[in-house]
């Protein structure tokens, strides 16, 4: 059947490609109007096929050109949407709804539907967007085209079309490479290095496809299975570390979630991606009882130079006031709507994880350093807990903490001048937290699974 389908497609791309070999030198604004009005097939296709490679040699004002053009003349016609309104408020009736749906969809999002007739379209419209999102950045009038590609990709890329596939040494080549320019949390440096990461018995690692894109990851996460939460990065990626026996593993570590195409920005796969591979793997290893993050506390730094109080890079900092700092600027650093100020905590608190731990010194390397001073984090998924974390937090917006954070939040004391400060009196009490952790989440401890796995041993 998959040869079948091979041959099938491979004879269709032909059919549309040969029948765009008869081409025009008019511009792409026309070749749209005109896609718009066609009604046969195999036309349609050619003048997609068209569109499309002649967008593709457009330069960035050719392509804010065709952005500009979509906005203005691809858009609503006010009117005839208050029209269509009008006409079904004094008639409800499936022929009125039916009207002012078709009024109320700009015309744009028909074209790219009709753009991606045609073999290979689905990717290059994804490019597109790429290049729409950079534009707009300069040209904010091009914004308002972006909410059709994203309303368009929300439906094209849901979860019933994504496959998930593990990645391992022995995956094709061009796809371990994308895997390796694709990595966004913890540069690859080498193929021995990717290696480390894929052919051990401890290690995993899953993608997101799209059958329209089948040799593109659309986001994939980095796994390490251990006996044992880790608190630094190091540990996990040494290069002379001991391999763990799978079946020897208690825990599953996400320590690196990185999203491959910047076209599909606000399309949400993470939450799925994270529930799917902790189904696949305590499938595979029922030994497995917890399943944790590592995760940097991305814009710490950023944040205490925003309150006024920018991090000297040259001084060496303080273990327990880094703690103290990255563990009150996950519960308390927020956007004016309430959403937290860190984008990996929003990610995972969003999910239904909670923040369980702070680690200082546990990423040295220069961004590490940069982002949060080497302090990570560690956002535990407890599977019992999971909807009703992710409830609390969506209702309430509550940063939902084990106890172990919540003291070392407190332990960050507000200077006059408003930035938290750690006072001597509480360092020596956070260096007893620190050599005896409780890994304890909340006041309901008998479902905690990091309890289980140190009864565990």
């Amino acid at each position: 059947m998959t040869i079948l389908a091979d041959l099938l497609s491979t004879v269709f791309e032909r059919r549309y490609m040969g029948a765009g070999r008869n081409r025009d030198d008019r511009p792409i604004t026309e070749l749209a109007t005109d896609l718009l009005g066609s009604r046969g097939e195999v036309s349609g296709a050619a003048l997609a096929r068209q569109i499309l490679d002649s967008y593709a040699g457009l330069d960035d004002h050719g392509k804010a050109g065709f952005f500009r053009f979509l906005a203005t003349d691809f858009g609503l016609d006010p009117a005839r949407v208050r029209s269509a309104l009008d006409a079904f408020e004094a008639d409800p009736g499936k022929a009125n709804y039916a009207a002012f749906m078709a009024a109320a969809e700009p015309r744009r999002q028909e074209l790219a539907r009709r753009l991606n007739q045609v073999p290979g379209a689905t990717q290059q419209l994804v490019a597109m967007r790429s290049d729409l999102l950079r534009l707009a950045a300069e040209d904010p009038t091009l914004g308002r085209v972006d909410p059709d590609f994203k309303h368009l990709f929300a439906s094209w890329f849901n979860r019933g079309f994504l496959v998930l596939r593990p990645i391992n040494w022995e995956s094709p080549a061009h796809i371990l490479e994308k895997i390796t320019r694709y990595e966004a949390v913890h540069a690859i440096h080498s193929w021995s290095d990717l290696r480390r990461r894929l052919q051990p018995a401890d290690r995993r690692c899953f993608a997101f496809f799209h059958p329209a894109m089948p040799d593109e990851p659309l986001i994939f996460v980095e796994v390490a299975l251990t006996s044992g939460i880790p608190g630094s990065i190091h540990s996990v990626l040494a290069e002379d570390r001991e391999v763990l026996a799978a079946e020897e593993a208690n825990t599953a570590v996400f320590y690196s979630i990185s999203n491959c195409q910047s076209g599909l920005a606000g399309i949400s796969f993470g939450n799925s991606l994270i529930k799917q591979v902790v189904a696949d793997l305590k499938r595979e290893l029922p030994n497995l009882r917890t399943f944790v993050t590592l995760s940097p506390v991305a814009r710490l730094n950023r944040w205490l130079s925003e309150q006024g109080h920018p991090v000297n890079p040259e001084a060496t900092p303080d273990p327990n006031r880094q703690k103290a700092l990255a563990a009150h600027y996950l519960l308390a650093a927020k956007h004016a709507d309430g959403a937290p100020y860190d984008p990996v905590a929003r990610f995972h608190l969003n999910n239904g994880a909670i923040a369980h731990a702070v680690h200082a010194d546990a990423d040295t390397s220069a961004n590490g350093l940069k982002q949060s001073g080497g302090v990570m984090v560690n956002y535990l998924y407890d599977l019992d807990r999971i909807s009703q974390n992710h409830e609390k937090f969506a209702s309430s917006g509550e940063v939902i903490a084990s106890r172990q954070v919540q003291a070392l939040a407190k332990q960050a004391q507000l200077t006059p001048e408003g930035a938290p400060a750690v006072s001597s009196a509480v360092s020596s009490a956070a260096s007893s937290a620190a050599a005896n952790p409780r890994p304890d989440t909340d006041d309901t401890d008998d479902k905690d699974p990091a309890k289980r796995m140190a009864a565990d041993g």
